[in-house]
């Protein structure tokens, strides 16, 4: 029977029942990483680890448009990154996505009201 490593992800036969890594060094290193607090004391399932990659990319994808939008006028600012977290919902149709995409929304509005309230007090 085949197991996965849950630090490397290789595939490999473990010698005992319940058997975790499939070598010493990386049962030791998991350990190590997880007394540091960077890593998982549970591996992800198939499901946690594709939303942890897709999550991933959307930081990277995130930080890029953060730099390209420095120096911008806000509300060009906005659009742009409503048009990233928008083209982020529609590459999969994922719950944590879209719940991404409707807390932005639900920010944008509450930052129009706080700006027509200051206009408003002027």
């Amino acid at each position: 029977m085949l197991a996965q490593c849950h630090k490397c992800g290789k595939d490999y036969e473990p010698k005992r029942r319940g058997g975790k890594f499939c070598s010493v060094s990386c049962r030791v290193v998991q350990h190590q990483l997880i007394k540091k607090g960077e890593a998982w004391p549970n591996p992800p399932n198939g499901d946690e680890r594709y939303l942890a990659d897709k999550l991933a990319a959307v930081g990277r994808s995130a930080t890029e448009a953060l730099v390209q939008v420095e120096g911008m006028p806000a509300t060009e600012a906005f659009s742009q990154l409503r048009a990233l977290v928008q083209g982020w919902a529609g590459v999969a149709n994922n719950s944590i996505i879209e719940k991404v995409q409707y807390n932005e929304e639900q920010e944008m509005k509450a930052q129009n009201i706080r700006m027509k309230r200051i206009r408003g007090s002027k």
